[in-house]
């Protein structure tokens, strides 16, 4: 990959302070946000000792057998959106992925006022019996990431030319917070991928893949995130590839950093001066690849609309990979992502939306 087709790298660091040195911070990321909507972030402050713990117990977990893995199975989280869900039966673009995971919110008891109005992506998480420290380890890693969102959300309004505390004050001093942590198995050979999907400037399309009936070759297919900012913890595998103006180029795993990428909703904010970025995932290793998306979006009632930037609105509908245009929306984004997340679940999105 040459230097021309990989993310910048930004040291976050100054942003704990103010002055010139926050102002270049904010600048870098004001180019980053323009050019290619993902970046790499260092200087992060996050203890490096939790993330392995984190990785280390995650590993646990997927290792078990899959009846006890079910024991947590997102049925059981009822509105709340939470627990485990077995290889191929989340979808991205109505196909299945090769990807199992568990999700995971806010730890909300039955008396916070959400809960008892039954808000959906509210509630208690479930957790795992063994191994019996992954509750403590992602209730902090939860913690950790909410502090970092809302620092890189305040080096964003810099970029944009606002105050510190924009999306503090209007968007998230509630924030819905939504983390993933998903295993993609090794994709099994037999299967013969075609060049044509995988994308012609993919350099190793020519290898095998695995794809399940009317499923994907992807671990991930081809989307983008629906909020503010996602916060991606990876492995040393790597497999994420990210859709720049050139082609599709990958991001691969920097020690110590953070991928960050922006959501459909700052997209709409910004009125396509920052876009919300297509990117996939495809695990061309022979071991399992985890990765741990922390999700930092608007609160659940915040009302979504166009802040004042340089930006002539642009329709991108036709360029995007489901045809929509997030800048017809008008709601709270609660409204928004309820649109979107019974297509990932369809089954369940009946049950419990």
């Amino acid at each position: 990959m040459s230097e021309a087709e990989s993310l910048p790298i930004i040291d976050i660091a100054p942003l704990s302070g103010g002055g010139a040195a926050a102002a270049a911070v904010g600048a870098a990321i004001d180019r980053a946000c323009r050019e290619s909507g993902f970046f790499y972030v260092v200087g992060h402050g996050v203890d490096p000792d939790a993330l392995r713990r984190l990785d280390r117990l995650s590993r646990a977990f997927f290792a078990l057998d899959l009846e006890e893995k079910m024991r947590i199975r997102m049925a059981l989280g009822g509105r709340a959106w939470r627990g485990y869900f077995p290889v191929g039966a989340e979808l991205t673009s109505g196909k299945p992925d090769q990807k199992e995971g568990l999700y995971f919110g806010a730890e909300l008891d039955d008396r916070h006022p959400a809960v008892r109005a039954s808000i959906p992506l509210h509630g208690r998480n479930l957790f795992p019996d063994r191994p019996p420290e992954l509750r403590s380890a992602v209730l902090d890693h939860l913690a950790a990431m909410t502090r970092l969102g809302h620092r890189l959300m305040e080096g964003i309004a810099l970029a944009l030319g606002l105050e510190r505390g924009f999306f503090a004050d209007r968007y998230t001093s509630d924030p819905l917070i939504l983390f993933r942590i998903f295993h993609y198995p090794p994709l099994p050979a037999g299967v013969e991928a075609d060049r044509a999907v995988l994308g012609a400037n993919d350099e190793r399309a020519e290898g095998v893949v695995h794809t399940t009936p009317g499923g994907s070759l992807w671990s991930v297919g081809e989307h983008t995130d629906y909020g503010l900012l996602t916060i991606l913890m990876q492995d040393e595998i790597g497999g994420l590839a990210v859709k720049s103006k050139g082609g599709w180029i990958e991001a691969p795993p920097i020690p110590g950093s953070f991928v960050c990428n922006i959501g459909d909703m700052l997209d709409r904010q910004t009125s396509g001066l920052y876009r919300s970025t297509p990117h996939r995932v495809r695990n061309r290793s022979d071991r399992g690849r985890l990765s741990f998306p922390f999700f930092f979006d608007p609160g659940w009632n915040a009302r979504i609309a166009p802040i004042p930037t340089e930006a002539a609105l642009r329709d991108d509908r036709e360029e995007r990979w489901d045809h929509a245009s997030v800048h017809e929306f008008h709601g709270t984004y609660g409204e928004y992502l309820l649109g979107k997340i019974g297509r990932v679940f369809p089954d369940l999105g009946e049950r419990v939306l």
